[in-house]
């Protein structure tokens, strides 16, 4: 834990940023394409809000690993690796194209933990969109987490076997197009998602990481698939294990008896967990 003060990196809870956007039709377009759906009106699915209010960020300012770099909003934590683990939302209403919107964020938590892997810093942020009409459209908080590289010769964490349960399945082939087109879209200079000597060379990855929220919108487009007339009200993930372009992985679901809720979850080639989530309607 040298160089890790968690005192001075909890001075940054309770800061807040305000970011304005403009709802426009090419990012949604976009995104739907890329999912290969062609259903998409003015109304902006649930998720595709990520698509919005991006930190545009000078060269100048860029890391090593493509991100931005540490200070500013988010806390200097001086650990190399950041994920982000999980999120939870509240939809109240959709976005439209064309409405002016703005994204209230602020750091509610800083936490330091200690894990197999070492020391891990978790930031909690809460975030809100509401449009300029004063109607509130998404609630969401959101965990970040902090890891230092993994030590020489520790062994990998072991793997979670994913349900077998599923109602519907769908396997999906990630490959560099659909990886670049994601970072391009939500303007993610990650390295480990498009550039393979880094993700390979410099972080120990066996192939381009699938960005975990890509893998949350695959699996909602999964549900709204099958169940076309749904409203969404609740949604959250829980990124539980890596997934890269190396091999095929599947998206899963099974509604609850009472039609009321989905879990969701994503499975890799080997059948361990790889994210976990649920759906409830509205």
């Amino acid at each position: 834990m040298s160089g890790l003060d968690i005192d001075a990196l909890r001075q940054w809870v309770g800061r807040r940023e305000t970011r304005t956007d403009l709802i426009t039709a090419a990012p949604v377009a976009a995104l739907a394409a890329t999912l290969d759906r062609d259903d998409v009106a003015t109304a902006v699915p649930p998720l595709y809000h990520w698509l919005y209010f991006l930190p545009v960020v000078p060269m100048a300012q860029v890391g090593p690993d493509g991100h931005p770099a540490r200070g500013g909003f988010l806390p200097p934590v001086p650990l190399p690796r950041r994920m982000w683990a999980s999120s939870r939302l509240v939809f109240h209403g959709p976005l439209q194209v064309g409405d002016k919107a703005a994204r209230s964020s602020e750091i509610t938590d800083v936490q330091l933990k200690e894990g197999t892997s070492g020391s891990l810093v978790f930031v909690k942020l809460k975030h809100s969109v509401v449009s300029d009409t004063g109607i509130a459209a998404v609630t969401e908080e959101q965990d970040i987490v902090y890891r230092d590289d993994p030590r020489p010769g520790a062994p990998e964490a072991p793997a979670k076997p994913a349900p077998q349960d599923a109602a519907w399945r769908r396997e999906v082939r990630p490959d560099p197009v659909l990886l670049f087109r994601y970072s391009a879209l939500t303007f993610n200079g990650h390295r480990i998602h498009y550039d393979r000597p880094y993700a390979n060379d410099v972080e120990g990855y066996p192939g381009l990481v699938v960005h975990g929220p890509l893998i949350a919108t695959l699996l909602l487009d999964q549900l709204h698939r099958h169940l076309p007339t749904a409203k969404l009200a609740t949604f959250e993930f829980r990124a539980v294990r890596p997934l890269f372009d190396v091999a095929a992985f599947e998206l899963c679901g099974q509604p609850a008896p009472d039609g009321r809720s989905v879990r969701l979850w994503a499975r890799d080639a080997g059948g361990a967990l790889c994210m976990d989530a649920s759906a409830t309607l509205a």
